[in-house]
């Protein structure tokens, strides 16, 4: 057992599984008393089950930690704010608050419902906002806090899912801000965009994504690049294994990464990864209105010659 997290208290949302599963469970050894968040629906977000979050709670005890069940639905307001509450409630105190939470639901741009969009959407982006707004009105009143966001790179363009793009970039966008108006105040906010073999991407690595669609992959989509090829794995699990987060994620939430404010960083297998923020590539300046016969000539020489 750690003692990084000593005295904290974290919630997790989505910890009954996966990636938030073996983040509930690290914290714990790092000295943290965790409230299990899982509403225990299926992947597409439909259904509700006590057993995950249940099951958590059960490990982390069985381990000599401190950890609780909840069971609220975030994607609410009175959900995210009554989650909050539980935690005070039950500890007294949040100082950790990690969002896990999400559900997919794939279909091509031309199929996608309205509710196919919203459910996706609110699940995941509102789901991140709910328990952030309510955490943070707490980390600034106490001067302290951290929050870290599992996002994805699938806004960077992925076949059959604009409506997980869209919610990915938007909590992405919302990680961004809440670094802007809290880290004042002492609290960081960081997002993790994992590459790991969960109930969302079943297959390993390689086959999250569709291998046979034409185009870059997504490793080229990201600028990662090829990583360097690991000899051999070393300890429990596998390179794809959802539980090789959980040390990127728990580092963020201690008091040695106080700086780290406002990133997208990323894991896949033995590789960590620090994705940089939007930058403006080039520009061309004039002193009133673009004319058409002007962007002709110049648009093509902003984007590069053979654009």
């Amino acid at each position: 057992m750690g003692t990084r997290l000593e005295g904290k208290v974290a919630v997790v949302t989505g910890g009954g599984r996966g990636i938030g599963r073996g983040i509930a469970k690290l914290l714990s050894e790092e000295g943290a008393s965790i409230l299990v968040n899982d509403k225990g629906t299926e992947v597409d977000g439909t259904g509700a089950s006590a057993m995950p979050a249940d099951a958590v709670v059960d490990e982390i005890k069985s381990s000599g930690g401190n950890a609780t069940a909840n069971y609220a639905d975030i994607s609410t307001m009175e959900g995210g704010e009554s989650l909050v509450q539980s935690c005070i409630d039950t500890y007294g105190h949040i100082d950790i608050l990690v969002n896990s939470a999400g559900s997919l639901k794939d279909r091509m741009i031309y199929q996608m419902t309205e509710s196919d969009f919203d459910q996706v959407v609110r699940n995941n982006a509102k789901g991140v906002f709910t328990t952030t707004k309510f955490a943070g009105i707490l980390f600034r009143q106490q001067r302290s806090g951290r929050i870290v966001n599992m996002v994805a790179d699938a806004g960077l363009g992925d076949v059959g899912r604009s409506n997980y793009a869209a919610a990915t970039e938007g909590i992405i966008g919302l990680t961004r801000t809440t670094a802007k108006d809290l880290g004042k105040y002492g609290v960081t906010a960081n997002a993790i965009s994992p590459m790991a073999e969960t109930r969302l991407f079943p297959g390993a690595v390689d086959q999250h994504r569709l291998p046979d669609v034409p185009g870059p992959s997504r490793d080229e989509r990201a600028g990662i690049g090829p990583s360097p090829e690991i000899p051999a794995w070393s300890g429990e699990g596998s390179p794809d294994g959802p539980e090789n987060i959980a040390p990127l994620a728990v580092y963020l939430c201690t008091n040695a990464a106080p700086n780290i404010n406002g990133y997208v960083l990323g894991v896949r297998g033995g590789s960590l990864y620090v994705y940089s923020n939007p930058d403006i590539e080039n520009v061309v300046n004039k002193w009133g209105n673009f004319t058409m016969e002007e962007m002709d000539v110049l648009f093509p020489k902003m984007m590069g010659y053979g654009f």
